[in-house]
């Protein structure tokens, strides 16, 4: 069961997908954010580093585009030649069945060979800005839609390797071949899959209008321009991951509201009655629990289940995750037993964290040591088995002779990082504590134990004032169901020599 929450603000949209109830990514999108993975944008060379076999181009943001040679193109030429004819008003026709193809450029050859200083080029961003660098592009482009992804200057029709049945590949090609025009290919999506001609149709329609637009918005142009603007974040989304699974989607925003609609009614219309408008006052993140999973999931301290956690470093070369069993009450037959269990829930909880923050190049997890060789197997298999849903391209690694499991995975934006910490409410705002919500949780979690195991007739929860007024709010109701459920009175004393987090349940 998938879900879609859509906070709405004056700066930014931010995108919850739930799996389950379970926060699995976390988009944010700034209202001010020109240069999106997706976007064309005309282009013009702005100094070439032999060195780097790379040029920087100007395309009109804050840091210059980085354009590496691999990235040009084999059809660099044939781009070249229609885009300056596009500008030039010459090229008035979008239809590539007469346009004469130029001979493609070596596969590995020197940049300064295939473009010039201040030459015009069409590019598209296949990497937003990151840090101090500027953003990355191709000159390869490519226009995507639900099912299919136009390639121009192409005539090849390729299926996504994830439709493994052989007469599917074989009606996809063949029904692909029978209706795209001459002088494009098309590469067909995982989500195509048993799709019927009229969708796939309609798909590569749409995707040939903006052909016709990057044609007509190319004429008499002067870099740097944006020539064709991506989706929104939230319709690439729903068009890369909307399936039978998704039911509900819902948005606290009346115009992204209605977008949506009209989105959905264009590719999905089926889908139209699983959109929903959020009327509330109260904050929809609060309402459907992201808030509280925000800020249980990006602190450098990630719990588990059963006391077990993660701890996630940063580094500027790599990411370095620890799995530790912390205070687990061990129930299993032996130790080994007892570490595959914490690392087969790692191992689901760390394919969640990529995705939740997105984090990109080399990660390195330390697993609790394993001793037997079938155990390690089965502990990989598990993690690329949970890693299937990610989007990203990744690689995963057998473990080590230390017991370490490398990963690489592809980022397209910046890591998604955010300050969990709250202002301490007895410093007067000068320091940070964890959150309040993490402290309660970890309270409630030691009074379920306490209530099953204790026999007394009442229980105290001795704890700081500020903790203590904020229980008595948040317990009043659950204390008379719980002396019903279990028969005993729940009682709490303020100390007030008590730090924030000191706590104790008598």
């Amino acid at each position: 069961m998938n879900e879609l929450i859509i906070k709405s603000s004056s700066h930014e949209v931010s995108i919850a997908l739930l799996k389950d109830g379970k926060l699995v990514e976390l988009h944010r999108e700034k209202s001010n954010n020109s240069f999106a993975v997706g976007d064309i944008y005309l282009g013009r060379v702005k100094k070439i580093i032999t060195g780097l076999n790379a040029v920087f181009v100007d395309i009109g943001s804050e840091k210059d585009a980085f354009l590496h040679y691999h990235d040009l193109g084999p059809k660099l030429l044939s781009f070249q030649n229609y885009t300056s004819k596009s500008i030039l008003g010459k090229q008035k026709n979008w239809l590539l069945s007469d346009f004469k193809f130029d001979k493609e450029i070596l596969k590995e050859g020197a940049i300064s060979s295939a473009v010039s200083t201040n030459q015009n080029i069409l590019v598209q961003i296949t990497k937003e800005a990151i840090s101090s660098k500027g953003p990355r592009i191709s000159s390869e482009i490519s226009i995507a839609g639900r099912y299919l992804v136009l390639v121009p200057f192409s005539d090849k029709v390729s299926v996504s390797q994830k439709i493994t049945d052989y007469s599917e590949r074989d009606r996809l090609k063949r029904l692909i071949q029978s209706i795209k025009p001459k002088g494009f290919g098309v590469i067909v999506r995982t989500v195509a899959k048993k799709k019927k001609v009229a969708d796939l149709d309609s798909d590569l329609n749409n995707m040939i209008s903006k052909w016709k637009l990057i044609n007509k918005n190319l004429r008499n142009s002067k870099s740097p321009k944006k020539i064709l603007g991506e989706l929104g974040k939230v319709s690439v989304i729903l068009r890369d991951i909307l399936n039978d699974s998704f039911n509900k989607i819902t948005v606290d925003n009346k115009e992204i509201f209605h977008q949506i609609l009209s989105y959905l009614r264009t590719i999905a219309p089926d889908k139209e009655k699983i959109l929903k408008l959020f009327k509330s006052d109260f904050p929809i993140f609060k309402k459907f629990n992201v808030e509280k999973q925000i800020k249980s999931s990006f602190g450098k301290t990630v719990s588990i289940k059963k006391g077990a956690y993660l701890v996630i470093e940063h580094t500027e070369a790599l990411h370095v995750i620890d799995v530790n069993s912390g205070n687990r009450n061990n129930k299993s037959d032996s130790q080994e037993d007892n570490a595959l269990e914490v690392n087969l829930e790692a191992a689901k909880e760390i394919a969640r964290q990529l995705r939740l923050r997105d984090m990109g190049g080399i990660i390195v997890v330390d697993f609790i040591d394993l001793n037997n060789s079938k155990n390690r197997i089965k502990l990989f298999d598990s993690l690329k088995l949970y890693m299937n849903e990610d989007r990203a391209k990744h690689k995963i690694l057998p473990p080590s002779k230390f017991g370490l499991i490398e990963i690489t995975r592809q980022r397209q934006k910046p890591e998604l990082k955010i300050n969990t910490n709250e202002k301490c409410p007895t410093c007067k705002d000068k320091g940070e504590v964890n959150p309040l919500i993490l402290l309660i949780d970890k309270i409630l979690s030691s009074l379920d134990e306490k209530l099953l195991t204790n026999n007394k007739n009442s229980l105290t929860i001795y704890s700081h004032p500020f903790v203590s007024s904020h229980l008595k709010e948040k317990l009043y109701y659950k204390k008379f169901l719980w002396f019903f459920k279990y028969f005993k009175i729940l009682k709490f004393k303020p100390l007030h020599g008590n730090n924030f987090f000191e706590y104790s349940i008598k």
